[in-house]
């Protein structure tokens, strides 16, 4: 596809994002769309975002549960990138009108690195050394594309369908985890609404990582010192609406929580 009708779909999907409307499928319009085509939209998506002033923090690894990839359609990981203006910390009450369209809720593991990592040939004792810190999360995912009606090319080209998230307070050390088997619950109002465990993100989060340094390093990008790698969902996604309280328990992790007002 040609690079001008690439910068074109990114800015659709930038400007569907702030304007907080829904575009039809990309798939749809443009059949002959990529997986290598739906990355550079997402650079390009990006990009408009880092012209407002926003800065990149991480990365996110998505569909890495089989229960969300049967939920959407879609059967293989896909990556974006996360913005200091998508973060919140644990506690926050925030609104639910805006930035967000058709939000959905997963509860996953957070690592924070303190070496970088750049494919390929990375493995998970590998994460594991460049690892600092892990902590539970809330990763509210998002789609600009109508309805979810997504294809793998579409949520790549949507920046992984990310929307915002919610970083745990609590920080252990990545020696200290059984990553496998790894108990999770999420409550909304004190209400258990799901369960997970560790091994649901590809069979590991360290997987998850590995797999992220391993596809990003394909296209020059490394995980970087200091970024926060979101690794992936531990249960189904939870549809989101106005006066969620919601609280995730990590087992050996700790946990987070948020309100939306």
């Amino acid at each position: 596809m040609k690079s001008a009708k690439l910068e074109q779909l990114g800015l659709e999907l930038y400007q569907a994002m702030r304007a907080q409307k829904m575009l039809p499928p990309l798939t749809e319009r443009e059949p002959e769309l990529t997986l290598d085509d739906a990355y550079k939209i997402s650079l390009h998506f990006l990009q408009h975002r880092l012209n407002d002033g926003e800065r990149v923090i991480g990365k996110k690894i998505g569909l890495t549960s089989e229960v969300v990839q049967q939920m959407l359609g879609v059967h293989q990981p896909d990556f974006g990138f996360l913005t200091d203006a998508m973060m919140f910390e644990s506690g926050s009450e925030i609104p639910f009108a805006s930035p967000l369209i058709q939000a959905k809720s997963e509860g996953e593991i957070a690592f924070i690195l303190k070496r970088s990592l750049q494919g390929p040939n990375v493995t998970e004792q590998d994460v594991l050394d460049a690892t600092d810190s892990v902590a539970a999360c809330f990763e509210i995912v998002d789609s600009r594309v109508k309805d979810w009606k997504i294809k793998i090319e579409d949520t790549v080209s949507d920046n992984a369908s990310c929307g915002i998230f919610v970083m745990g307070r609590e920080r252990v050390s990545p020696q200290d985890v059984d990553f496998e088997n790894c108990q999770m619950v999420i409550k909304n109002h004190g209400e258990v609404v799901a369960r997970g465990q560790g091994s649901a993100a590809l069979g590991s989060p360290l997987k998850c990582v590995a797999w992220l340094a391993n596809t990003l390093g394909n296209y020059g990008i490394s995980l970087n010192a200091g970024d926060i790698i979101l690794s992936g969902s531990l249960a189904a996604m939870i549809p989101c609406q106005p006066g969620d309280d919601m609280t995730v328990e990590i087992e050996g992790i700790g946990g987070a929580s948020y309100r939306f007002i």
